[in-house]
């Protein structure tokens, strides 16, 4: 078997099993076995060959690596609106309690209302910014 096929189906395989974990290092490194099977293809050497793998594999992750250093961190989901609707949405607050807390009509429902850690409850329009259970973590508008 030419050594260009063994190539192509290790690319393969790591496809396959990139398939079955749902990572993208894999996909990234079959990038580097396809480029060895292309080394392969051209008439380069064993040697060669792996160290194309090795160099367009690596390569391939450590840029993927850098790229994903350099996005912004996701929110917790607590307060992600991708996950949560209810962030982003007005809120009116009527009356606080002593102990920081209110009770206010939303959606149907009675929640718990809190102000966000380090903020003052203050009467008036408020921003949902965060659900913890079945609390509302809120911010004056």
């Amino acid at each position: 078997m030419a050594s260009s096929t063994v190539w192509w189906l290790i690319a393969g395989g790591a496809i396959v099993l990139e398939l079955l974990s749902g990572t993208v290092y894999l996909l990234l490194l079959s990038a580097g076995f396809a480029a060895a099977a292309i080394s392969a293809h051209a008439g380069a050497g064993l040697g060669t060959q792996l160290v194309v793998a090795a160099v367009v594999g690596v390569g391939a992750v450590i840029a993927w690596h850098l790229i994903r250093r350099k996005r912004p961190a996701e929110p917790p989901a607590a307060a992600n609106r991708d996950i949560n609707l209810d962030i982003g949405e007005s809120i009116y607050v009527d009356a606080w309690n002593p102990d920081g807390t209110a009770t206010v009509r939303y959606r149907g429902a009675q929640w718990t209302v809190v102000p966000r850690a380090g903020t003052t409850p203050a009467v008036g329009e408020h921003r949902v910014a965060e659900v913890i259970g079945s609390r509302l973590v809120v911010d004056k508008i």
